[in-house]
């Protein structure tokens, strides 16, 4: 798809998910160099507690990882969205940290996920504006994304909610 893009100059961004790991993210990178276009690697953890649990991972080691990713990414000039893998089933404590960590590496989009369609339009709310307020907190202009899931039909409502929230995509 980025050779794609590249060879016929479409006037569209490509972007490519990857989990919070080198194994993930050197490929993104190789295929970016390759095809000479820009590719926007959109690294993401899980951050909810029962993500948490079943990986067995604590917080000081999904923090190392997001630096590690993070720093990387921002070091190939290549553009990054941080994504914390359901967000809305996570605690604010762990959100805080993984965000302002990510944007203290230099991540300069992040993105805000109902993975699971567990959130109803106010619940949306309350939790993009704690986000706004975190993303304030650093002092950093970072964008905005929106992330959801259909999975009790509230998908299009939250989405507006989002956007009326602040959400830039």
């Amino acid at each position: 798809l980025a050779k794609e893009i590249a060879d016929n100059r479409l006037d569209i961004a490509a972007d490519c998910a990857a989990r919070t790991v080198m194994a993930d993210i050197e490929p993104v990178v190789e295929i970016s160099q390759r095809v000479g276009i820009p590719i926007e690697v959109s690294t993401f953890i899980g951050s909810s507690p029962i993500r948490r649990y079943a990986e067995e991972w604590t917080l000081d080691r999904m923090l190392r990882h997001t630096e590690e990713a993070v720093t990387f990414v921002v070091s190939t000039n290549l553009p990054i969205m941080y994504v914390t893998e359901d967000t809305t089933r996570a605690d604010r404590d762990t959100i805080k940290a993984l965000y302002t960590t990510a944007i203290e590496c230099g991540a300069r989009r992040i993105c805000v996920c109902d993975t699971v369609g567990h959130a109803n339009p106010r619940g949306v709310r309350n939790l993009m504006r704690f986000i706004i307020e975190v993303v304030a907190a650093t002092g950093e202009d970072v964008k905005i994304d929106w992330h959801g899931h259909r999975d009790r039909g509230l998908c299009i409502p939250n989405t507006i909610e989002a956007i009326d929230s602040g959400a830039d995509r």
